[in-house]
């Protein structure tokens, strides 16, 4: 381990207050659900993770005693909303380490917050011959959209490779840089394989030759300390249900300066200052950006999850976590004829595998009936499936509020398929 590692962990035993799993576990009403008769063992958290007390009871109370439209009223009702939606976007860059609030538009999620960046910035940025370079983990969110921008533009879409175990192939993506490359989109965690990829690197690559860089950090925020302005990224985005909030509700962080030179991606309601047939004037940054009513309980819900996880510690979260992510490899790997998938040197959050008796279907549905929720398919990421030559994978993915005895009932019901179809 290194200085630096080491040095966290002594900060975390110092100030942080110690990691109590029984706790956080009670702060999450689903978990004391049942399924088939058997206690839920929820293992589906890159997919989308649960919702403690604090987020629902915040978004009861928006709707119960504080419901009203934001910015546009002057009534105490209206004012209050504003207030706790503005708030939320604070809580935002707090959590990201932004320099400024206006730095942080709300939007869907990272899907929709890539396809911003894609129409507002690329389509002022990227023409004909030019390159829009990606890697070979992302999600179909991170490809599809450049797919769609290049198809237009008549640019090219670059992909840069990954090694056997899963991890980029930092020379080759160095050698894909040129002066053709208008934009850097890379995934921070990968949602299919669970490689944490060297960003910073990426990012200081690409700034050497002037290009702007997209991280999507979909997969990172629930278990990654996260601090834009270090990382220096030019636009990070993420979905607020990955990390404990609202479905329908992620963030935008972009660099002030690019935010307020890109057109605006949608027209219509808050993104205007005043609008005459002959011209319209848009509103300022991140206003500009949030055409219409925006999701304003899922905002002060993204808002509540992100106060959780700052008051249980993302250093303790990610501790708890890399032991079970170490646990769960040796005892997934003690299950005859069970291969995981992408073995990088640095993961989070997940576990792809495989079984040579049985389809990554068929085991999704034989661990159901005990209880255990996971994943079974592509995972939006079939060229990682391609890389890996298999047409989809179960995945196993890890969340604070998970347990040793969590991989314990997973890995008990893999031994069942294993007698079903072995």
């Amino acid at each position: 381990m290194s200085n630096a590692a080491l040095e966290m962990e002594a900060a975390i035993r110092v100030e942080a207050p110690p990691f109590d799993v029984a706790k956080v576990r009670a702060d999450f009403p689903i978990l004391r659900r049942r399924v088939y008769g058997k206690p839920l063992v929820y293992l589906d958290n890159a997919a989308t993770t649960q919702k403690p007390r604090r987020v629902i009871e915040a978004i009861t109370r928006f709707y119960e005693e504080e419901c009203s439209n934001v910015h546009r009223g002057v009534h105490w009702l209206s004012q209050r909303a504003t207030d706790r939606y503005e708030g939320a976007r604070e809580t935002v860059r707090r959590f990201l380490h932004a320099a400024e609030a206006r730095e942080i538009v709300f939007t869907r999620g990272a899907t929709e917050s890539i396809n911003l960046v894609a129409n507002a910035y690329g389509r002022a940025h990227v023409g004909r011959d030019d390159e829009v370079l990606i890697t070979a983990m992302e999600h179909h969110s991170n490809i599809v959209p450049w797919q769609i921008l290049c198809e237009e533009k008549g640019a090219r879409l670059r992909v840069a490779p990954i090694d056997n175990r899963g991890d980029l192939v930092l020379d080759e993506f160095k050698n894909l840089l040129s002066h053709r490359t208008k934009l850097v989109a890379v995934v921070h965690v990968s949602n299919a394989l669970g490689p944490v990829n060297p960003v910073k690197a990426v990012v200081e690559m690409a700034h050497a030759r002037g290009i702007p860089v997209l991280i999507d950090g979909a997969q990172a925020v629930p278990h990654l300390h996260l601090d834009v302005r270090a990382l220096d990224c030019d636009f990070y985005v993420f979905s607020g249900h990955k990390i404990y909030g609202p479905t329908g509700i992620g963030a935008l962080y972009g660099k002030a300066a690019l935010l307020e030179r890109m057109p605006p991606y949608q027209g219509g309601g808050d993104m205007i200052l005043s609008v005459t047939f002959e011209k319209t004037l848009y509103n300022t940054i991140p206003y500009k950006f949030e055409a219409g009513t925006p999701d304003i309980a899922g905002a002060i819900g993204l808002g509540a999850a992100l106060d959780y996880v700052e008051s249980i510690g993302l250093p303790n979260i990610a501790m708890h976590e890399r032991d079970l992510m170490s646990y769960a490899t040796h005892a997934l790997l003690g299950v005859p004829g069970l291969r995981i998938i992408g073995q990088a040197r640095e993961k989070a959050g997940a576990l792809s595998f495989t079984l040579d008796c049985a389809h990554p279907h068929d085991i999704g549905t034989i661990v159901d009936q005990e209880g255990v929720a996971i994943r079974t398919g592509h995972h939006c990421a079939q060229p990682v499936m391609e890389r890996y030559g298999v047409p989809a994978t179960a995945r196993a993915s890890f969340a604070m509020y998970n347990t040793r005895e969590d991989v314990d009932a997973l890995v008990q019901a893999l031994h069942k398929v294993v007698e079903l179809f072995g």
